[in-house]
């Protein structure tokens, strides 16, 4: 999704990319993480951000 204009209608796919990037960061919030892992996630995260227009 990028950045919707004013007046953009709110999609289901709109809800699930966020649902989905808080579950990430929710995820990466654990600690219990090996770096590895970490950085995966970090990686999808800023994508995810990247195709949201968030970055």
């Amino acid at each position: 999704m990028a950045t919707r204009k004013p007046g953009t209608p709110y999609t289901c796919g709109d809800y699930r990319e966020e649902m989905v990037l808080l579950g990430l960061r929710k995820h990466l919030a654990q600690g219990s993480l090996t770096s590895e892992e970490k950085t995966v996630i970090e990686k999808e995260i800023a994508e995810l951000e990247k195709a949201m227009g968030m970055d």
